[in-house]
């Protein structure tokens, strides 16, 4: 059985977060509250969660099965939440958080993250696109003027800490700038295909944690072109595999773990989120991480490609 005792990372602001969670990006409905109440039983103690994957009414009733069953208490449990791209109006911001906690049937967000740097257009729809069928709607609404409302529900008791996700550097700058909280982490996509080493230093020198989403490559999104690289395929982490008697997932989640990252892989299927939290009995060394970091290939898998042209976009140009 994997080692039930996860190590924290630990925020700036003294508060901590486990180092591996359960993400529940891209989950198929009906199949994640079933998830959630395994990986617990398992002894994840930290999910991931976002408005925008539409799920987070099923992961409610995963942890709120666990918790009647005095499996754990709520203090056992660090949950996160996003405020998705049409809540960026300073006005949206507190029932966009309501509405989450609602779903999640919870009193408080361990963590709460501005999801993107760009805003959508406000209303019912989350992907307003234009009438070119390509690109979305755009708010006039400004990152570091959502911010100051992300403070306010720390000081509400909505939010235990706050954060960002997808920001490049001249961005979390930005916030740092204007912020009487500071964020704790910046949640980005980091593989050995993409390690964006210059946003996670910077991260590191201002004392943001980094969150690695995609851990593992996402293979199963939703724009998976057939002659994509497959980093799970890839020969140099199928050889440490075979080193450690691994499977390479663990290879790319304990990779993530040992540069210092907290770490959210996904899955929906109970002997792979077993397999995914049994990464805490071995260590990668050396010359083994120099073999991972020599993978990088700027390998993007969300470039968010429909919000290009928006003033805010991270990566079109990023800094």
């Amino acid at each position: 059985m994997a080692c039930t005792v996860v190590p924290n990372a630990i925020f700036k602001n003294g508060n901590s977060i486990p180092m591996i969670g359960l993400g529940t990006w891209n989950s198929p409905p009906g199949q994640v509250a079933q998830a959630v109440k395994d990986a617990i039983d398992i002894g994840y103690r930290h999910i991931d969660c976002a408005h925008v994957y539409q799920n987070e009414h099923e992961v409610g009733e995963g942890i709120a099965a666990k918790i009647a069953e005095g499996v754990v208490k709520r203090e056992d449990l660090f949950v996160t939440s996003k405020l998705w791209n049409t809540f960026h109006r300073p006005d949206l911001v507190e029932g966009a958080c309501r509405t989450t906690l609602t779903n999640l049937k919870l009193d408080y967000l361990d963590l709460y993250l501005i999801h993107w740097p760009v805003g959508y257009k406000e209303g019912s729809e989350l992907f307003p696109m234009g009438p070119d069928g390509k690109t979305f709607v755009f708010s006039d609404a400004d990152y570091v003027d959502t911010w100051p409302e992300m403070e306010k529900l720390v000081d509400a008791g909505l939010v235990r800490n706050i954060g960002l996700s997808n920001f490049n550097t001249k961005q979390v700058q930005r916030v740092l700038d204007i912020a009487r909280i500071a964020p704790v982490t910046n949640q980005i996509e980091c593989h050995p295909y993409l390690h964006q080493s210059k946003i996670t230093s910077f991260c590191g020198t201002n004392g943001l944690i980094v969150t690695a989403y995609s851990p593992l490559g996402s293979p199963a999104r939703p724009w998976v072109k057939a002659d994509d690289p497959v980093l799970m395929d890839d020969a140099t982490v199928g050889q440490l595999a075979k080193k450690y008697g691994k499977t390479t997932a663990q290879i790319l989640i304990r990779y993530q773990i040992q540069l210092g990252h907290v770490v959210i892989p996904k899955s929906v299927t109970k002997e792979r989120i077993v397999s995914n939290f049994d990464v805490f009995s071995f260590q990668l060394n050396e010359t083994d991480m120099q073999q991972l970091a020599a993978l990088e290939r700027n390998g993007r898998i969300c470039p968010e490609s429909s919000a290009y042209g928006h003033p805010h976009h991270p990566f079109e140009k990023e800094e």
